[in-house]
């Protein structure tokens, strides 16, 4: 049997509500952009350090986890995991929505949204800035093409080849947004080659957390079956992602720790750095990684829907945990203008900055989460991205069919 792809039918109050509430968090998070596009950045908890703020972390956590999501499309057209192809449109819709989140609210965060068509059209190609903009249009260009083989029947056979473009692109997305920081040579918390393929591990981590929670709650809304086999395996994934990601933060740490010019950074952020220390240890490692994987060593994972759901929760919220940490301590931390020296002026060179979000800030960020929130919920109504069924009973014979045409 053959696994069909169904919109969502009906007409639930839940759905639209739902919608509603998007919405109206959308619409305020456009009006916080309005607010802080009128006043000027002095209305958010911004300043001279810290240029990067709350809406930032958002921006880049969505990005990063955007490629991540893309994974179980990737897992069944590239590695031949024949068993999540009924899922793989999905998993293109969802990086597709996250990516429009995440750059919606970089844009608007960034000051001057109507300047958008200058940075598309003159480029400086010393920075990475600049070959970003290439890396995420054509991410979403690749993921459109792989939407299409996929849905279209008459190209099916171009999937595997469209799918292996959209992988390679995706690992080059989320190496250019690590990049973005590992270049900037004056900050003591970047300045290192690590970042990408810390960067690519963290994605792998969040999308899938992203996923996991998207389909859950798709799947008990709309009444379909989701089988136990299926989330043990996402389980499974889970667990060998958030380890990839913490083998990365822990080289990069000691890789720091181990050359002399990062260790003062160091120190401030494992030990002295006040709200950043605690946000690493208790934020990224502990709840966002650690409890994670203890919750998922259950040998009955996939009928213990609350586990999973807990553990994609702790990892998103690691993941806001790990982006504040690098991009808003990153900044915290002085610059080191003369090494071996000791600066300090009126300017408040050598001092360790403050930073506070402000309200429209966080409004900013939510607004994001929402605008990905209606994409992926307009999707699933219009079109056909959701699998019918996806019980036990299903993938079994749905893994049967495939073995039955293949030979």
């Amino acid at each position: 049997m053959k696994i069909e792809l169904r919109p969502l039918l009906g007409t639930s109050a839940g759905y639209y509500l739902l919608m509603g509430g998007m919405a109206l968090v959308a619409l305020v998070g456009l009006a916080a952009a309005w607010f802080m596009e009128h006043n000027g950045h002095i209305v958010t908890g911004m300043n001279n350090q810290i240029v990067w703020g709350l809406p930032h972390v958002f921006a880049v956590f969505l990005v990063v986890a955007a490629s991540g999501a893309l994974n179980v499309a990737s897992m069944a057209s590239v590695f031949g995991k024949t068993e999540f192809k009924p899922l793989a449109p999905l998993s293109s819709l969802l990086a597709i929505a996250l990516l429009l989140g995440g750059l919606t609210v970089l844009m608007l965060d960034l000051g001057r949204p109507d300047r958008l068509i200058v940075a598309m059209t003159h480029f400086n190609f010393k920075s990475i800035f600049a070959l970003n903009i290439f890396l995420y249009s054509g991410f979403m260009g690749f993921v459109i093409a792989y939407l299409w083989t996929m849905m279209e029947h008459r190209m099916n056979r171009y999937t595997p080849l469209v799918g292996l473009f959209a992988f390679l692109w995706r690992m080059a997305l989320t190496t250019g947004t690590g990049s973005i920081f590992g270049f900037l040579v004056a900050r003591q918390a970047y300045d290192s080659a690590l970042l990408a393929p810390l960067f690519i591990a963290l994605s792998l981590s969040y999308g899938l957390a992203a996923f996991i929670l998207v389909l859950m709650l798709t799947y008990q809304g709309s009444g379909r079956p989701l089988g136990d086999a299926l989330m043990a395996r996402f389980a499974r994934l889970q667990i060998i992602f958030i380890a990839a990601a913490l083998y990365f933060v822990l080289v990069y740490h000691l890789t720091n720790l181990y050359f002399t010019k990062h260790y003062d950074f160091e120190r401030f952020l494992l030990l002295e750095g006040g709200v950043h220390t605690w946000l690493f240890w208790l934020g990224q490692v502990l709840l966002g990684s650690v409890q994670p994987m203890v919750l998922l060593l259950h040998p009955r994972i996939g009928q213990m829907r609350h586990r999973i759901v807990a553990s994609a929760l702790l990892v998103v919220g690691g993941g806001f945990a790990q982006m504040y940490v690098t991009i808003i301590a990153g900044q915290a931390f002085p610059l080191v203008l003369f090494p071996g020296r000791q600066v300090s002026s009126s300017f408040s060179d050598g001092v360790i900055s403050s930073y506070s979000p402000a309200l429209p800030e966080w409004l900013l960020g939510f607004g994001g989460i929402a605008i990905v929130g209606i994409i992926v919920m307009v999707a699933l109504k219009v079109l056909g991205f959701l699998p019918e069924r996806l019980d036990d009973e299903a993938m079994q014979q749905h893994a049967a069919f495939l073995a039955t045409d293949h030979a």
